[in-house]
C-alpha cells in the first residue's frame, strides 16, 4: 500500500464535515492480478432519490517541485483507477482532491483546462489550512 498523501487526513475531514460517511480508507481495489488503493471512499444519502450517493477520492498535495510532473503522474493514476471502478463499483464517482492554491494556479490555466475537458476528469478543491471543501466540479 502507498503512503498517504500529506494533505489526506485534510481532506477526510473536510469530508465528514461536508456529510459524508468514510466507508474505506483507503478503498483495495484488485483487478486481473493488480491491487491498487484509492485514497478514500465515501457514501451520503440523498433524501429526495432515497438513495447513497457514492464516491472515491485520491488525495494529492502537489508539494514537489514540478506541479506539471505531479498533474501528469496524477492524471494516469485517476485515469486507471476511473477504469478500474468501472468494473468494479460502476456507481461510485472518482474525484482528484487538489488544494484550493494548486487549483487557482494551475488547473485554472489553458493547459490544465484542456486537460480536464478531455479526461472528464472530476475534482474537488479542498482548503488544507481550514479542512474544508471549497469547490465540487463535475
Amino acid at each position: 500500500m502507498a503512503a498517504r498523501d500529506k494533505f489526506h487526513y485534510v481532506v477526510k475531514e473536510a469530508l465528514i464535515r461536508d456529510g459524508w460517511i468514510i466507508t474505506d480508507d483507503p478503498l483495495q481495489l484488485h483487478y486481473g492480478g493488480v491491487d491498487v488503493y484509492v485514497d478514500l471512499a465515501a457514501e451520503r444519502l440523498i433524501a429526495a432519490e432515497k438513495a447513497n450517493q457514492q464516491i472515491a477520492v485520491e488525495v494529492k498535495s502537489f508539494l514537489g517541485d514540478s506541479t506539471t510532473y505531479e498533474f501528469h503522474n496524477a492524471i494516469g493514476q485517476f485515469i486507471n483507477y476511473r477504469i478500474i471502478l468501472s468494473e468494479l463499483h460502476p456507481g461510485r464517482i472518482l474525484y482528484l482532491a487538489v488544494p484550493a492554491e494548486i487549483y487557482h494556479t494551475f488547473f485554472e490555466g489553458q493547459f490544465a483546462q484542456l486537460i480536464i475537458r478531455q479526461t472528464a476528469l472530476k475534482i474537488i478543491v479542498y482548503q488544507s489550512e481550514a479542512e474544508v471543501i471549497e469547490q465540487w466540479i463535475n
